[in-house]
């Protein structure tokens, strides 16, 4: 069996998370953390290009803002990137308006070897850092979600949040959650004569 690090193995919809170990910054002191510290939760694991830049701060700073929102959905998050965690404390430790993040409320973790990267399919050889993948967990350690983006564009806590929601009500109810669903919407039940009582609610 090839090791979870393996470029060989590709991230799948419905198939255990790669696992992960490495060092991070939790609440401004270095820690090593690992896939298996959220069993029992969902993880919201995204990848950014590189500290000290441009988007990535406005990110972090957006995810950290919405982390006891996360949290309160049993959903927590991780931020990832090919930097050091030096790195990564010098830059929590400026201020947010020098660019810094200015202390967070997730742990940064620092991928230096570029195995996470790898393993979670978003590490850019030509680059030498990640585009912008963004993961969800569940509390089983199996891919829900996947998405990626260039560097450009930032990410959506709103959007992500949603995602989050969504999958929680459909792994507790079994029903599905049609486009644009939110927390205050209809959902669907996934067979062809329990849909019908949402298209007929909504199609009148």
């Amino acid at each position: 069996m090839s090791h979870p690090h393996c470029t060989r193995e590709q991230i799948r919809i419905r198939k255990q998370a790669p696992a992960f170990k490495g060092e991070a910054v939790v609440n401004g002191e270095f820690k090593t953390i690992s896939l298996d510290d959220f069993k029992g939760k969902y993880l919201y694991l995204f990848f950014y290009p590189l500290d000290f830049t441009f988007v990535c701060p406005t990110e972090i700073i957006a995810f950290s803002n919405a982390a006891e929102e996360f949290r309160k959905n049993g959903c927590e998050i991780v931020g990832c990137s090919v930097d050091s965690p030096f790195t990564h404390l010098a830059w929590i430790n400026t201020p947010r308006k020098d660019g810094g993040l200015g202390g967070i409320n997730f742990p940064l973790l620092s991928d230096l070897t570029h195995q996470i990267s790898k393993a979670y399919g978003v590490f850019i050889p030509e680059d030498g850092h990640t585009i912008r993948g963004s993961i969800i967990i569940g509390p089983d350690q199996v891919v829900k979600h996947i998405s990626m983006n260039d560097n450009p564009v930032g990410r959506n806590t709103e959007e992500a949040l949603r995602l989050i929601k969504g999958f929680i009500y459909t792994d507790t109810h079994g029903e599905v959650c049609p486009a644009n669903w939110d927390e205050n919407a209809k959902t669907m039940k996934p067979d062809p004569k329990g849909s019908l009582e949402y298209f007929n609610a909504v199609n009148k």
